[in-house]
């Protein structure tokens, strides 16, 4: 066996996994594999028949079958990757922009899948028991959502973790689906340290009764974005490519380092495409070892997840908050829409741009500045992760008109110019193989000496071996293989 992948083989606690098999039956609970979340023709006609009806965000079971990148809100059912292509009337640059479409997950964003991968490979293993143990979700807001609404259809309790500056709206939405705890811990989106700090306090407290299922160091994180999300991106890109067109990059916030894994399959695939890894310029970690505080919501910063290749990341951007919150306002007021339509942009176009939260919104400018910086034109093409809508920060228009004032079409046309079409090529770096090294050393500060971690594990991360066993076929293989053994057990597929 190669020498890492043996970590990712989960071992079978019986004595566990009796129960939780019991508590599914009991629930009716049955798993998706990974393939079948990568490829829904492969869900059995019996379930597509009972997911149809329901709405996305139904706290159902079945539900758990729409946590793919392929769902169709017109049929209720499954069709080809959603995404949406920026064109340059938006962008400003000669590139194709391309923005694979996270608003169709249940939930509203991605991270619901992220959370599916931390938690089942645990929860089909034994490794997690639902009928004893709360599942932890730290995060600066979707993933803990994600995590909240996966425990939910899987009838497990959730403790969820934020900063208290994250948007109305997250905190609502948890209370609503019935999160067993939530805390808010202090600051905003750059405050990971203090989620962290509440995780360890949790953990002297409760013992063995919770399990923390901490999205920056699970590898169930990136090891779904690089099977789910990598394989979506490779599908479109065949089905928009011309005789002409190059795979030029994936750009993603580095976040959890989750989103971003999807570079290294799309780099499989295609050796010469760059990994841009963004930032918010108010705290430029990776280009600058900066500190501080941004608006950006969604994308954590001021350490190195210990699940981010960086052996593999090409590119650092960053991008400055104002830009992304003005450009937020722009989209998503109707003033601002006419003028898009008056500047050129179509009116399909700017009926999508509410498919753009404000991390989003911060990709798509990473992505313009790395056309520019690269010189990159319309044979090129550019991915990148559109991962909430803006259906959740509408409270944040609210503040903007408040700061800003009212949005006439002048001051729109004056913010669109400047935030969008004159956004340059500056706050980047082209990484050397040492620049990758110093962020991976950087890793030490959070993970040895605050987390715990082991320096040789650290050592290991560097291995390129690390991360061809990380991202083996053997290891999905492996979780889908105890999936299908766990419905076996309930017995509930087969009683369809």
């Amino acid at each position: 066996m190669p020498k890492y992948l043996k970590q990712f083989m989960l071992k079978v606690n019986e004595e566990v996994l009796k129960s939780t098999v019991q508590r599914a039956k009991e629930r009716n609970i049955i798993i998706p594999t990974f393939a079948q979340q990568k490829n829904p023709e492969l869900i059995p006609e019996k379930i597509k028949k009972q997911v149809k009806p329901l709405g996305l965000w139904d706290v159902d079971p079945r539900n758990l079958f729409r946590i793919t990148w392929k769902n169709d809100t017109t049929t209720g059912l499954y069709g080809d990757v959603n995404f949406v292509e920026l064109p340059s009337s938006l962008t400003g640059v000669k590139a194709r922009i391309v923005g694979l479409v996270g608003k169709y997950f249940p939930t509203g964003a991605h991270k619901v899948g992220a959370a599916f991968g931390c938690l089942v490979p645990r929860l089909v293993s034994g490794e997690f028991d639902p009928t004893r143990q709360k599942a932890v979700w730290p995060s600066t807001g979707n993933y803990c959502r994600g995590g909240a609404y996966d425990c939910a259809l899987l009838a497990s309790p959730a403790i969820a973790i934020l900063p208290q500056d994250m948007s109305p709206e997250r905190f609502n939405w948890l209370k609503e689906i019935g999160t067993s705890e939530i805390f808010a811990t202090p600051g905003c989106e750059s405050n990971v340290k203090e989620i962290y700090d509440k995780c360890w306090e949790l953990r002297k407290e409760r013992g063995e009764n919770i399990v923390i299922f901490n999205q920056f160091e699970e590898f169930g994180n990136s090891i779904w974005h690089y099977n789910l999300t990598g394989n979506a991106v490779l599908e479109v890109y065949e089905k928009i490519k011309g005789p002409r067109s190059r795979m030029a990059a994936w750009v993603s916030a580095t976040g959890s380092a989750g989103t971003i894994a999807a570079g290294d399959r799309i780099k499989h695939a295609h050796p010469h495409a760059r990994i841009v890894a963004s930032e918010a310029l108010q705290c430029p970690t990776l280009l600058n070892c900066g500190f501080g505080g941004h608006r950006i919501e969604g994308i954590g910063d001021k350490h190195v997840p210990w699940i981010h290749n960086t052996r593999n990341t090409d590119t650092v951007v960053a991008v400055d908050d104002e830009n992304c919150m003005r450009l937020f306002r722009v989209f998503n007021t109707p003033s601002g829409q006419e003028m898009l339509k008056d500047a050129g942009v179509s009116a399909e176009i700017v009926e999508k741009l509410s498919l753009m939260g404000i991390s989003s919104i911060s990709n798509v400018l990473s992505a313009v500045k790395a056309a520019k910086f690269y010189d990159l034109d319309e044979n090129d093409i550019l991915f990148t992760c559109l991962t909430d809508s803006a259906e959740m920060y509408q409270s944040r228009l609210v503040e903007l008109a408040t700061e800003h004032g009212k949005l006439d079409t002048s001051r729109a046309l004056a913010d669109f110019e400047r935030f969008m079409l004159g956004e340059g090529s500056q706050n980047m770096m082209e990484l050397t193989y040492h620049d990758r090294k110093r962020l991976h050393h950087f890793k030490y500060y959070t993970w040895v000496e605050q987390q715990m971690r082991d320096v040789e594990d650290l050592n290991n991360l560097w291995d390129l071996e690390f991360w061809e066993d990380v991202y083996s076929p053997e290891v999905i293989k492996h979780w889908d293989e105890m999936i299908v053994d766990f419905n076996e057990r309930t017995g509930l597929l087969k009683a369809l």
